[in-house]
């Protein structure tokens, strides 16, 4: 486990894309949902790994308004184990202190799916140890757009130029969290994907070859080791401040 002296060495918030859930079971001769099944099982040891360590917001990309291009009956099982996900783990969570949020168009989830969304959220809307979001149907540039109308619509009549990024922000669909300060992504990739386009501007972005299926406390304490290491600048000439490596031990 990542050991650290300072909590500047934690970042308050991390995003991951979970990538590889269908190459893992490819590689087994197993059924792409199998795949889907186990990436769905490692969520609960990567939200107590974050817990422990201090993360105060973890957001997961589930579903991502591309993915419903995928063949019907692997949507259908996503589907399925995100209902079945709900289900099972929302009372666990809720005693653990988790607050669990979804992000995303919803309105092209069947009504029982959504209504479990809305339950979860009010029974874990009180819960301060860690806030977990759920992005489901969720674009970047669906969240702009989003923005923009909802901006809009609750200030009709005003010229575009009275948009500001202040104005902005309140209408995303992280408004209230913090920016994400590290994004991870599995599955060997190295891009975004259209996640947290907004949100991201200044993230720092890791991205492992493991498989998503495979991402244990282990691997996310490596991605939290290359975190110490980077110079925040947010766009200035001095880096932020950072602890010392000597501060660290990972083990």
């Amino acid at each position: 486990m990542l050991q650290t002296s300072t909590a500047a060495a934690v970042p308050q918030h991390i995003a991951v894309i979970m990538d590889g859930n269908r190459r893992w079971a490819s590689q087994r001769g197993l059924p792409k949902a199998i795949g889907h099944a186990s990436g769905a099982k490692r969520v609960r040891s990567l939200v107590e790994a974050c817990s422990a360590r201090g993360v105060r917001w973890l957001t997961l990309f589930a579903f991502s308004t591309e993915n419903w291009k995928r063949p019907a009956d692997e949507v259908s099982s996503l589907m399925g184990l995100f209902l079945i996900y709900l289900q099972k783990e929302a009372s666990d969570m809720h005693k653990k202190g988790v607050r669990l949020k979804v992000m995303g168009d919803r309105s092209a989830f069947e009504p029982r799916l959504q209504k479990l969304m809305d339950n979860v959220e009010a029974m874990t809307a009180h819960n301060t140890q860690i806030t977990l979001t759920i992005a489901a149907n969720y674009g970047g540039r669906w969240d702009m757009l989003q923005a923009m109308q909802a901006w809009h619509a609750s200030n009709p009549g005003a010229p575009a130029s009275a948009l500001t990024e202040d104005a902005l922000r309140p209408h995303l669909s992280l408004a209230g969290a913090p920016d994400p300060d590290l994004l991870i992504r599995t599955g060997g990739e190295s891009r975004i994907s259209n996640f947290m386009l907004w949100q991201s501007a200044y993230t720092e972005l890791y991205f492992t070859p493991t498989l998503w299926p495979d991402f244990s406390p282990e691997s996310l304490d490596q991605a939290l080791a290359w975190y110490v290491q980077r110079d925040r600048r947010f766009g200035g000439a001095e880096a932020t401040p950072k602890p010392l490596i000597s501060q660290l031990a990972v083990g």
